[in-house]
Formats: C-alpha cells, sequence, structure tokens
C-alpha cells in the first residue's frame, strides 16, 4: 500500500471523541486502521511490531524532526552517540542508588498531608508535586522554582495540543530564562558553588569542549520536560490502578518485592508518555505501507504497550511478562537515560503509600477526569484513604 495520504485523514487526533478517552480511541485505531494519517500527526503507527521497528532503526527513522537543538533527543550519529554518553554519566546506578534517601524524604513529606479523616484525596497534586520536588532535588535546583516550573509545564502542554508555534516559542524562552539564570547564579559562585548535578554539568564536555550555553539549556530541558510531564503522569495512574485494582494493591503491601515489576506492568497497562515523532530518511515499508524521505511518523506508545498480538488483554496486570516487550522507557538507541531515575521514585512513592495505608479507594463522589494528549494520566483525581497503624493518628 501506498503512504500517500488521501484528500481524507483517517482519523483526528484531537477531535473530542479522541481526547474523552485516548486509550480506548487508540485501541480502536490499532484495529480498524493501524497506520492512519492525520494533517496533525502525519503518519501514526499504532501496532508494537510496527513501533518496534521504527525505534529499533534511527538510520531510516530520523530522529531529527525540528530546527531546534535539542540534545540528545533529536540527534541521529554519530552527533547523538557522543552526547548520549555524556548525558548517561548522570543516571548511573552508583547515582541512582545515592539518591534514594533524599527520593524517601521527599515523597515522606508529601505524603505526610494524607488526610487522617477519610476526606478525599487530590491525586493530581500529589502527582505534579512529586515529579518537581524530586526531580529539582535530583538535580539541586532551589525551591523557587518549583511553582514557575509547575506552571510552565501547564502551558507547555497546552501549546503543543493546539500547535500554536508562537505560543510554543515564548514558553521555550521561558524555561531557557529560568535556566540561564540558574547557570549563572552557579558560575558567578565559582568553587563555592553547591556540589549538585547541575554544577557538574557546567564543567562537562563533549569531544574535548565545554558545553555550550544553548547545549546546557537543552539538556537541561529535555531532562527536565520528560520528568516533570512522565512522573506526575505516572503517580496518578499508579495510584488509580492501586485503587480500582484491590487485590493488586494488597498483594503489593504484603509483598513489597512486587512492586518494581508491578510499576512497569501498570504503566503498559496506561503508558504515561503518548508519543514520538520520526521522519524517513529512504525509502521503506512498515505495516504494508510504503514511505518515502521526508514522510514524518508518529509512534503511539500509548497504543503499541497494548497491542493485544504481544499482550493478550491489555488490561491484564501480569508480573511475569518478558521485560523486553514492555516500550515504556522506548527501545533503540534513544532509549530513556532517565529510566533508572523514574523507577526508583515511582518505587518510593508506592512502597511509601502502601506502607502508610490500610486501603485506596477512588472517591466516588468526583469523577476522574483523564488527561488530553499530549500529556497522559489524569488532570482529577480525587481517592479516599484510610491510615495504617501508627500513621493513623
Amino acid at each position: 500500500m501506498s503512504a500517500e495520504p488521501s484528500s481524507q485523514d483517517d482519523w483526528d487526533p484531537r477531535s473530542p471523541a479522541v481526547l474523552q478517552d485516548q486509550l480506548a480511541a487508540y485501541d480502536e485505531m490499532r484495529g480498524r486502521c493501524p497506520v492512519a494519517h492525520s494533517e496533525y500527526l502525519g503518519w501514526s503507527l499504532f501496532r508494537h511490531a510496527d513501533v518496534l521497528q521504527v525505534v529499533q532503526d534511527h538510520e531510516t527513522f530520523s530522529n531529527v524532526v525540528s530546527t531546534h537543538l535539542n540534545v540528545p533527543d533529536g540527534m541521529d550519529p554519530p552527533e547523538h552517540t557522543v552526547y548520549r554518553q555524556m548525558v548517561d554519566r548522570y543516571f548511573t546506578d552508583e547515582l541512582v542508588d545515592a539518591f534514594e534517601p533524599e527520593c524517601r524524604r521527599v515523597v515522606t513529606e508529601l505524603l505526610g498531608q494524607l488526610p487522617r479523616d477519610g476526606s478525599p484525596w487530590d491525586v493530581a497534586d500529589l502527582s505534579e508535586q512529586v515529579a518537581l520536588r524530586t526531580q529539582s532535588a535530583y538535580l539541586g535546583w532551589p525551591e523557587r522554582l518549583h511553582e514557575p516550573l509547575r506552571a510552565w509545564t501547564a502551558r507547555n502542554r497546552a501549546a503543543t495540543l493546539a500547535r500554536d508555534r508562537g505560543a510554543m516559542a515564548d514558553v521555550a524562552e521561558d524555561f531557557d530564562g529560568y535556566i540561564t539564570g540558574l547557570l549563572d547564579e552557579r558560575r558567578a559562585l565559582g568553587d563555592a558553588a553547591p556540589d549538585d548535578l547541575t554544577t557538574r554539568l557546567l564543567t562537562d564536555q563533549v569531544d574535548g569542549r565545554p558545553l555550550t550555553g544553548a547545549e546546557l539549556v537543552s539538556t537541561l530541558r529535555n531532562w527536565t520536560v520528560g520528568e516533570l510531564s512522565t512522573i506526575a503522569a505516572s503517580v496518578g495512574i499508579v495510584v488509580h490502578l492501586l485503587a480500582t485494582r484491590p487485590e493488586t494493591q494488597q498483594a503489593l503491601r504484603d509483598d513489597p518485592s512486587l512492586i518494581p515489576a508491578a510499576m512497569d506492568e501498570m504503566l503498559r497497562i496506561h503508558p504515561p508518555l503518548v508519543a514520538n515523532r520520526r521522519v524517513v530518511t529512504r525509502d521503506v515499508t512498515v505495516g504494508g505501507h510504503d514511505f518515502a524521505p521526508g514522510d514524518r511518523l508518529t509512534v503511539m506508545w500509548a497504543s503499541a504497550d497494548r497491542d493485544e498480538a504481544v499482550f493478550g488483554d491489555p488490561d491484564e496486570l501480569r508480573l511475569d511478562r518478558p521485560p523486553a516487550d514492555n516500550l515504556l522507557y522506548g527501545a533503540g538507541i534513544h532509549v530513556c537515560p532517565g529510566a533508572p531515575l523514574a523507577r526508583l521514585e515511582l518505587r518510593v512513592l508506592t512502597e511509601e503509600l502502601l506502607r502508610r495505608t490500610r486501603s485506596i479507594e477512588l472517591d466516588t463522589e468526583q469523577q476522574p477526569e483523564l488527561a488530553v494528549y499530549p500529556a497522559s494520566g489524569f488532570t482529577r483525581l480525587f481517592v479516599r484513604v484510610r491510615r495504617a497503624g501508627r500513621h493513623t493518628a
């Protein structure tokens, strides 16, 4: 089949029907039209096999999808290789393991806000706070940036959905201002600058030279955008699935060693990252469709990880699935470098939440509201908890 778009698109990713329930819409598209064209996303790929073909072949499917500097996500080898080697140095097992006590301190402090009287608890607020405060703590950022970054994340999401290039440029400029100011402070402090990852990045190198200002800002923007959006979405998704699956909730409370595998499986069922883009570099066939250089593709993670051909019932929570099938953190050379940190944050949050509660249930008086593209998770989620043991008082 040719990949020439028809006069009428196959679907509209921003239609009310799709935005009302993205996962249901993607499930339907995967069965009805697994390679679908829209003006907004180009060619969307919904099947696991097709997505895997694309993300594992960086020579045919380029990550250079924008003219803006994007370190290292928007790069191809050999450029990507040297920058990725630099980024990976900030997410080693040693660094992430050393961060666990501080991560647990932040999470414990936030969970101190759990209601003591069984009143509704706003999980969406917790989700954003966990993402902001753990990310800031990991990088050594000051508390004064929390609220500006929280507002910035919301503005960035709205501008992306609207594809308002002017608004997107303004949002990017605002972020650059926050980070440039922070880096200037560190430079001015010299040897008195805090000994943290942000200061370390200032002195790092690629190809034997220091990072430029633009490269520093782009690197930190990628870490921040990815962390704030996906961790916030992940927290809401995990709490929702715990609240709606009491048997799983109790199993994890009884045996916390199951939590890491359960986190990956929960976020396969309801993926926190919806999609990524690629550009075709040479003639190729994907999913029975022929593509030419320059064609825009969107890999739909939120559909691929629910593909019945790989996972059977996509809503069945199983802890014995082959880890390689789960595309939660991507695949190929662009697999998420921050995956160890994300797994730590979600494990610690879930351990502490279950340790402090006897039960977590949805609040029946306030219905959850799903997030819309490009976000995932929930914009509104209230639960009721019963505290456990000494945390009851």
